[in-house]
C-alpha cells in the first residue's frame, strides 16, 4: 500500500521551473499582475503571451463584482466576452441576482422589486431557478435582510463565488484554462485519494485535505 505521508517523498526531485510555472499560473489566473511581475523579475522567467490576455480588464470586472456593482461587471463582460452571458444562463442569472441583492442591501426595495420583475422573473420558467428566486424575493420581507435565513446571500463569500465563476467563464471564452495549475493539482490529488478509498477501503485513506496535507 502506498504511504501518502509527504515526509517520505522529500527527496523526490521536483523541477523548480514546474513549481514556478504553477505559482505564475495562480497569480495570473487571479489577476495578481503586479505580484506576478515581481515574481518574474526575481526568478528570471518570461511571461507567456497567453497569460497577459485581458488580465487588466478581467481584474476590473472581478473588482466590480466584489464591490457589488454587478451592472458595471455585466457591461464590461459583454465588451470583453461578447455573447458569454447570453449563452451562459447560470452566470447571467447569478450576476443579475447579485444586482438585486445589492439593491436590497441598500434598502432600495421598490427598485429591487421592479428589477426582479423585469430581469429575474423570466428565469422562473426554468425549474432549477425557482427555489433561488424564492430566496431572493424573500429578502424583501425583512427589515434587516442581513439577519434573515438567507443572510448568506449578502455575504462577501457569495460575491466571491460569483466572481470566481465569472473569471473561469471569461478565461474559457478566450480558450484559456478555466482553472489555474495549482487548482488542477489539488483536484487531481482529491480524485486520486477518492480512487484509493474505493479500491483499498474507506478506512484506509481519509478524503484529501490540503490543510491536513500541509500540516504533516
Amino acid at each position: 500500500m502506498m504511504d501518502l505521508d509527504p515526509r517520505l517523498y522529500e527527496n523526490v526531485s521536483v523541477s523548480d521551473n514546474d513549481v514556478r510555472d504553477i505559482v505564475l499560473s495562480y497569480l495570473m489566473h487571479n489577476c495578481f499582475k503586479e505580484t506576478a511581475e515581481t515574481f518574474l523579475s526575481s526568478t528570471g522567467l518570461k511571461l507567456p503571451i497567453d497569460y497577459t490576455v485581458d488580465v487588466d480588464k478581467r481584474k476590473a470586472i472581478l473588482n466590480f463584482v466584489l464591490e457589488g456593482n454587478a451592472v458595471k461587471a455585466i457591461e464590461l463582460t459583454e465588451e470583453l466576452a461578447p455573447n458569454l452571458l447570453e449563452n451562459d444562463l447560470d452566470l447571467n442569472f447569478d450576476l443579475l441576482s447579485l444586482n438585486f441583492i445589492e439593491l436590497v442591501r441598500s434598502r432600495k426595495c421598490t427598485e429591487a422589486l421592479e428589477f426582479g420583475q423585469k430581469k429575474l422573473t423570466p428565469f422562473g420558467k426554468v425549474s432549477k431557478y425557482v427555489e433561488k428566486l424564492e430566496d431572493f424575493m424573500a429578502l424583501l420581507a425583512y427589515e434587516e435582510p442581513e439577519k434573515s435565513p438567507m443572510f448568506h446571500l449578502l455575504s462577501p463569500e457569495y460575491r466571491q463565488n460569483v466572481a470566481d465563476s465569472l473569471n473561469r467563464a471569461i478565461l474559457a471564452h478566450a480558450n484559456l484554462p478555466a482553472y489555474s495549475s495549482l487548482e488542477r493539482v489539488i483536484q487531481q490529488s482529491t480524485v486520486v485519494r477518492q480512487y484509493l478509498q474505493q479500491e483499498v477501503g474507506k478506512d484506509s485513506y481519509a478524503p484529501f485535505s490540503l490543510k491536513a496535507f500541509l500540516s504533516k
